[in-house]
């Protein structure tokens, strides 16, 4: 019996040693690593958009036709956006109905503002699973790199620094869906995926690249299922619906996707060189894994990039083919998933060397997104330029507030942002027909808005020329002297190049 009882004894005496002491130190919860990145980058997002509307940086194209659909939405209107033309329904553009969930927001709050903070919380949400994927499979410090390397990636900075699109939704349905698949949560990941159809018409083909890697792990059925939804469901878009939507009848885009070597089939033969050349290309591909250390191409998931990066190589609109814009923000959680993966077997224990590998890999992702920072737009948070005003921003803000609520103007595109919530904008001089028009003489139809702002100094250019969008400057001051001498304008007031008419 005392034999037993000391055994007892024993037992419980180390069973109170194993428990730790509660004045030891104590560790983070693991959910305020991913929680906490995720807060920082939202302010960081936030910031860059904020101060891009604030120093008039914005554009009519695009921040402004979204704020116009919004609006639309948060009056219980169809989604027409006149920036885009008149009476154009901008499902007619681009199959993007999940902007009806903003129309709350900004029926609240109707500004600019609205559209640039959802945005960055949503591509900030983004690294959430990420970075809870990255520290199950490989530990914290991965997370942290993950974090890092997806926060800080020119790919999302280029989206954040150029106004508001509808892809930010698209962020982050596919990096929980990328954490589902890992799991091998197959229904999980599709029903993340799912609302993809809604962001944006060529996102379907990612849903079904989705299915295709779920029926190659083994669930055919519901792989199979998915990526005949995921190309039905593109297919439907493009075919019928925006054409329904569409003012003209056609999918607006036709011409990006029109087969460059005059047939398909030919097309499709020289479509390997094609993706490659011009070399713009050939380097917008290798910066898409950059921010991997191109690690990611060791993981099946990286195929999930194929179908964006095809359309993109593949188009005839060479804005497509370069590190510009927001095209590249859906891939970066692709990408940060897949480096992931493919690191995850190399974490073995007891193994000196593997360990090792997994080190220098994540140095060397920290390294590379390190070095890629002051190329992109991010950077522009260190730059004095981004906290000083000027004296023809008080220049151009003095004239706006001439303008009366509820009027119509015609306005700069970088003025146009900065009147939308508050007035009916159109672009000044007023959009054509179709855009690649503007080099051909083709005649511009005249203003018809009580109002003119027109700026004549050139704006910040990033990403777009100087002077370029969407017309010459030289063919800009024609239209400008034209609706003075031939329209029934007159100047009301001028200052620092920016001239406000009134007819």
């Amino acid at each position: 019996m005392r034999t037993i009882s000391n055994e007892v004894s024993s037992l419980r005496l180390r069973g109170v040693a194993a428990i730790p002491s509660r004045r030891g130190p104590r560790t983070a919860p693991p959910a305020l690593l991913w929680w906490g990145w995720a807060a920082a980058l939202f302010l960081l997002y936030a910031a860059v958009g904020a101060r891009r509307q604030a120093l008039i940086r914005t554009t009519g194209y695009d921040l402004g036709i979204f704020e116009q659909a919004v609006k639309a939405y948060a009056q219980l209107r169809a989604p027409v956006a006149p920036l885009r033309g008149d009476g154009f329904n901008l499902l007619g553009d681009h199959f993007h109905p999940v902007l009806v969930v903003l129309a709350p927001l900004y029926r609240i709050a109707p500004s600019p503002y609205t559209l640039l903070f959802a945005q960055a919380a949503l591509l900030a949400l983004a690294v959430v699973p990420l970075a809870r994927r990255a520290r199950q499979a490989l530990g914290r410090r991965a997370a942290h790199v993950v974090a890092f390397a997806y926060g800080l990636s020119w790919g999302i900075a280029s989206a954040v620094a150029f106004d508001f699109h509808e892809v930010c939704f698209a962020v982050p349905l596919v990096s929980y869906a990328l954490e589902a698949l890992a799991l091998r949560r197959w229904r999980a990941a599709v029903a993340w995926a799912a609302p993809l159809l809604l962001v944006k018409e060529d996102l379907g083909l990612t849903l079904a690249a989705i299915g295709g890697y779920i029926a190659w792990k083994g669930r055919r059925r519901l792989g199979l299922a998915t990526a005949a939804a995921g190309l039905l469901g593109s297919a439907l878009e493009f075919k019928v619906l925006m054409p329904f939507f569409s003012p003209a009848g056609t999918y607006a885009h036709a011409a990006n996707l029109e087969p460059a070597h005059g047939s398909l089939l030919a097309t499709l033969a020289f479509a390997p060189l094609d993706a490659v050349r011009p070399e713009v290309k050939a380097t917008t591909l290798v910066l898409v894994f950059a921010p991997a250390a191109l690690i990611a191409l060791r993981s099946p998931l990286a195929w999930l990039a194929v179908p964006t990066l095809g359309w993109r190589m593949l188009s005839q609109n060479a804005f497509h083919w370069g590190t510009s814009f927001h095209y590249t923000a859906v891939l970066m959680p692709i990408v940060l998933a897949a480096m992931t993966d493919a690191l995850a077997p190399y974490r073995r224990p007891g193994d000196a060397l593997a360990r090792r590998h997994v080190r220098a890999s994540l140095a060397t992702t920290a390294a590379v997104t390190l070095v890629l920072i002051p190329s992109f737009p991010l950077a522009q948070l260190v730059h004095r330029s981004t906290w000083r005003s000027t004296a023809h921003i008080a220049a151009a803000r003095d004239l706006l507030r001439r303008i009366p609520d509820g009027a119509t103007v015609a306005a700069s595109n970088r003025l146009v942002p900065q009147l939308t919530s508050r007035t009916d904008v159109v672009l000044f001089p007023t959009y054509p027909v179709h855009w690649r028009l503007y080099d051909t003489g083709a005649p511009v139809p005249p203003p018809t808005a009580q109002w003119i702002l027109y700026d004549r100094v050139p704006a910040e250019s990033w990403p777009y020329p100087p002077g370029y969008w969407p017309y010459p400057k030289d063919r800009q001051e024609a239209e400008l002297v034209k609706a003075e001498q031939a329209y029934g304008y007159r100047i009301v007031a001028q200052r620092d190049g920016i001239t406000l008419l009134r007819r």
